[in-house]
């Protein structure tokens, strides 16, 4: 068996969108630089992802230097949307994520409007200022003190690319083989590993990428969005059709594991993996 190897790193500054493959990260407590400190939401306070919008898949963003960043979709012109300042006690908005609500400073009239018209449906462009302290991660899988940023739950994701070959070599012998197969973008991971065994991730407790160490807090339920082509935002019944045969784990369908790191620093494409526990 080969050594793991982390063979891809993916950022999504804002949540639900396209995000960008760097060849570098940095590390922090609640995820990597720059990941998901960006949200759209309804007029009733809750977060927009593409469960609901699938075309958001179509929308990507970029980041920029000081934390800002530049968005385009289909049919729109872009926008740059610079990181907005925080006025007083009561300049954040509270935003419903799964049930927990987090303090955001509003993006702005400019960018309300920008991902309204494309959605069709008002909605407010909102970023998290302060991810030290606005969202603690689940109690039931965190230590004391843990925190994220918009993510669905977890600071870090992590997939394999011997458990996606697994998976498409399954969906392969069911009755929607047609649909795959199905690329990494359908899981929206933030480092994807090489040189495993498939499912091996399910046995993973502490893991370290380069010189950085990760817990493993729990494995990833996976929704509807995987579904979602991430090019053309239609939808079709895999994965979740097979990862239902395959890939139940209690009332969940399971595929990835979800990380918190244990300290910052820096992980690099290339960087060798090393299971610990």
């Amino acid at each position: 068996m080969p050594i793991p190897v982390l063979s891809s790193v993916h950022v999504h500054p804002v949540k639900a969108l396209r995000g960008f493959a760097p060849a570098e990260a940095e590390v922090e407590p609640w995820g990597l630089a720059g990941d998901r400190r960006w949200a759209v939401v309804d007029t009733a306070g809750k977060v927009v992802t593409q469960r609901q919008h699938a075309r958001l898949a179509l929308a990507s963003a970029e980041l920029l230097p000081g934390g800002g960043v530049a968005l385009s979709a289909p049919g729109r012109e872009p926008l740059t949307v610079e990181v907005p300042e925080l006025s007083g006690p009561d300049g954040t908005i509270g935003v419903d994520v799964f049930g927990t609500v987090v303090q955001s400073v509003p993006a702005g009239a400019a960018a309300d409007a920008w991902f309204s018209d494309y959605l069709g449906n008002e909605v407010r462009f909102v970023h998290m200022d302060d991810p030290a302290h606005r969202r603690p991660v689940d109690p039931e899988f965190a230590l004391p003190g843990e925190t994220v940023s918009f993510a669905d739950g977890y600071p870090l994701l992590v997939t394999t690319t011997s458990s996606l070959d697994a998976l498409n070599s399954l969906i392969a012998q069911g009755d929607h083989a047609d649909e795959g197969p199905l690329p990494m973008n359908r899981f929206r991971p933030n480092v994807v590993i090489d040189g495993t065994a498939p499912w091996a991730e399910d046995g993973w407790r502490r893991l370290s990428i380069g010189d950085v160490v990760f817990r493993v807090a729990k494995p990833c339920g996976r929704c509807v969005v995987t579904t979602t082509d991430q090019r053309s935002g239609e939808r079709g019944k895999e994965p979740l059709r097979t990862l239902g045969r395959h890939r139940k784990q209690g009332n969940q369908l399971v595929f990835g594991q979800n990380l918190v790191p244990e300290h910052r620093g820096t992980i690099r494409v290339g960087d060798p993996v090393k299971i610990l526990d």
